[in-house]
C-alpha cells in the first residue's frame, strides 16, 4: 500500500493525534465486558510513547444507533493504562478549553485520551447519513477546527471503522503528515489474503442477527470466486430457508418482519437462482420450549407459537465437515443465541471446529469474536480481525473512505 507507517518515522518531540478504535461491547452496567481492540491498539501507543512523542488519543464509543454504549471513555483509559504501563490521563471533554489546555502541556511520554467523539453531532451516524459532507467540506468542522493546528502528525489506527467517513478519520490526512499503525496493515492483509490468493476451498460461515452485513459481501464473493462455499446459520441461514420456500412459522416470521429483516427474501432469491450449489444450508433448526431444547428438520416446519434460536444437531455435523476439509476460514456472526445454553450448541461446535481446524482461520466482527472467546481459546484462531462493518465492506469490494483519505 502506498500508505506510510508510522513504524518507519522517528517520533521524539513530536505532537502525535492518534486514531484508534477503542469502541468496545460492555455490558448492562456500562462496563466494558471485552478488551481485544484495547489490546490490539496499545502496542502502537506504546510505540509512540517510548519512542518520546506526546500523544492526543481520539475516540468513540457507542452511537445514536446504540445509544445505551453511549458512554465516558474513562474506563478505557484505565484499561490502556494498565495495558501500556504508563497513566493514560483522561479528560471528559473532546476538543473545548479545557481538552485544549491539556493538548498543549502535553511533556513527551505522556498521553491523554479526550472525550467520547460521539458527544460531537459530526461524528455520530446520523449526521454520517443526513449531511453526506465529503472530506473536502470537513475543514471547518468543530472538531477538525479545533485541533489540527495542535498536532504534528496524525496516526489512523481505526481499520475497523474505515468503513465511516467520519471527521476524526478522513479530514485530519489533509492537514497533516498521516500514518497507519501496525494493526491496520496487519487487518488489510489478512483480509486481502482472503481476496487473492487463499488456499482453496475457501469456506464462509455467515451467521448472526445482522444479516445486512452477510448480504452485503455473499454476491461479490460468490461471484468473484473469493468463496468456494458459504455455510448459512443465524438469521441469514433462515432467511435463505424462507428463500428457499419454507414455512418457519408464525412466531418467526412476525418477528423477522418487525426487525425489517424480510426485506432481504427477494435478495436471497437472486442468490439462490444464482449461486445456490455454493450454499450449504441448514437441514434442522433448534427451539426452545419449557426451558429445553428441541429441535425440529426443516422438512417439518412450522413449528408455531417457537422462535427458532439455533441450528440443530444435524447441520452441526454437516458444518463441521466442511470446516474440517476447508483450506481457508472466514466466519462472521454467531450461530445462534449463543448467550443462552439452551441455544448455544452450534455456535459452540462450529467454533471448536474452528479450533481444530487445518485451514487457516480468520473471523471478525465484535460479536464473533464475543461469542468465540467464550467457546474457545481466541489464540487458536490464525487472525481475529478487530474490524465488523469495515471489515464486511472490504470483502463486499467496497471502497472505504477512510482507506480511500488516507491513499490521498
Amino acid at each position: 500500500m502506498q500508505i506510510k507507517n508510522i513504524l518507519d518515522v522517528d517520533v521524539f518531540g513530536k505532537k502525535v493525534l492518534f486514531r484508534p478504535d477503542i469502541n468496545s461491547p460492555i455490558d448492562a452496567n456500562g462496563k466494558i465486558t471485552n478488551t481485544n481492540r484495547l489490546e490490539a491498539v496499545a502496542p502502537t501507543l506504546k510505540y509512540l510513547l517510548d519512542g518520546g512523542a506526546s500523544v492526543g488519543i481520539i475516540a468513540h464509543q457507542g452511537d445514536t444507533l446504540d445509544y445505551q454504549n453511549l458512554i465516558s471513555l474513562e474506563e478505557h483509559a484505565k484499561i490502556l493504562s494498565d495495558l501500556v504501563g504508563t497513566r493514560v490521563e483522561y479528560i471528559d471533554d473532546v476538543c473545548g478549553d479545557a481538552a485544549i489546555a491539556k493538548i498543549k502541556a502535553l511533556k513527551p511520554g505522556a498521553v491523554i485520551l479526550l472525550g467520547n467523539l460521539r458527544y460531537l453531532t459530526e461524528e455520530v451516524s446520523t449526521f454520517e447519513k443526513d449531511v453526506k459532507l465529503n472530506k473536502d467540506g470537513m475543514d471547518g468542522v468543530y472538531l477538525v477546527r479545533r485541533l489540527k493546528g495542535l498536532f504534528d502528525i496524525y496516526v489512523n489506527e481505526a481499520f475497523s471503522a474505515a468503513h465511516r467517513n467520519a471527521p476524526s478519520l478522513v479530514a485530519f490526512p489533509q492537514f497533516m503528515p498521516s500514518y497507519a499503525g501496525p494493526l491496520f496493515f496487519k487487518e488489510y492483509e489478512a483480509l486481502s489474503n482472503i481476496m487473492k490468493g487463499a488456499t482453496k476451498p475457501v469456506v464462509f460461515v455467515l451467521g448472526g442477527a445482522k444479516i445486512s452485513d452477510a448480504f452485503g459481501m455473499m454476491e461479490n464473493v460468490l461471484k468473484n470466486g473469493i468463496a468456494d462455499k458459504i455455510l448459512a446459520c443465524g438469521v441469514t441461514g433462515q432467511i435463505m430457508l424462507l428463500a428457499k420456500g419454507i414455512n418457519l412459522g408464525k412466531t418467526y416470521v412476525d418477528w423477522l418482519k418487525g426487525k425489517d429483516l424480510l426485506v432481504f427474501v427477494e435478495q436471497a432469491k437472486h442468490l439462490l437462482n444464482s449461486y445456490g450449489d455454493q450454499f450449504v444450508f441448514p437441514v434442522d433448526l433448534a427451539y426452545e420450549k419449557g426451558g429445553e431444547r428441541k429441535e425440529v428438520s426443516v422438512n417439518d416446519l412450522p413449528v408455531n407459537d417457537v422462535m427458532l434460536t439455533d441450528i440443530g444437531s444435524k447441520t452441526i455435523k454437516i458444518f463441521k465437515k466442511e470446516i474440517m476439509s476447508a483450506g481457508t476460514l472466514f466466519s462472521n456472526g454467531p450461530a445462534g443465541v449463543y448467550e443462552k445454553e439452551v441455544s448455544a450448541s452450534g455456535t459452540k461446535e462450529i467454533w471448536k471446529a474452528f479450533s481444530d481446524a487445518k485451514g487457516y482461520t480468520v473471523i471478525g466482527g465484535g460479536d464473533t469474536v464475543a461469542s468465540a472467546s467464550k467457546f474457545i481459546d481466541i489464540n487458536s484462531i490464525d487472525y481475529v480481525c478487530t474490524a465488523g462493518g469495515a471489515m464486511v465492506r472490504f470483502l463486499s469490494g467496497k471502497v472505504l473512505p477512510m482507506i480511500d483519505a488516507m491513499l490521498k
